[in-house]
């Protein structure tokens, strides 16, 4: 996933007026071709058994990418690293006390001692 690009997902089951953007992979392929050479007489019996949910949670849980199709619209082109939820926050906290510091440092009220 992190080297995917915004181009690496696929629309499939348009013909069915059910359109899902899923990541491009072998099966998101073979839907893809049965849509295609179908044409009109596509129908979604023709891939349940491509697309089905447990089809998908046993490729997850087996790791395999290829497996199943998953959901990922274009923005799976912008992820460049997954990081924990500690470098999120710390991130965010960072983020923020710069904004702080840099942008609205006059806004910014230190408290006087009253010794």
């Amino acid at each position: 996933m992190i080297e995917a690009q915004e181009t690496d997902t696929v629309l499939m089951l348009r013909r069915l007026k059910n359109t899902s953007r899923v990541f491009q992979n072998k099966v998101a392929e073979e839907v893809q071709q049965m849509e295609s050479s179908k044409g009109q007489d596509f129908q979604f019996s023709d891939v349940a058994h491509l697309v089905n949910g447990k089809r998908g949670r046993q490729a997850e849980e087996d790791g395999d990418a290829d497996g199943g199709i998953w959901t990922a619209g274009q923005v799976i082109g912008l992820i460049h690293s997954i990081p924990t939820c500690q470098e999120v926050i710390n991130g965010m906290v960072k983020e923020a006390e710069e904004t702080i510091q840099i942008r609205l440092a006059s806004m910014v009220v230190v408290p006087r001692s009253r010794l």
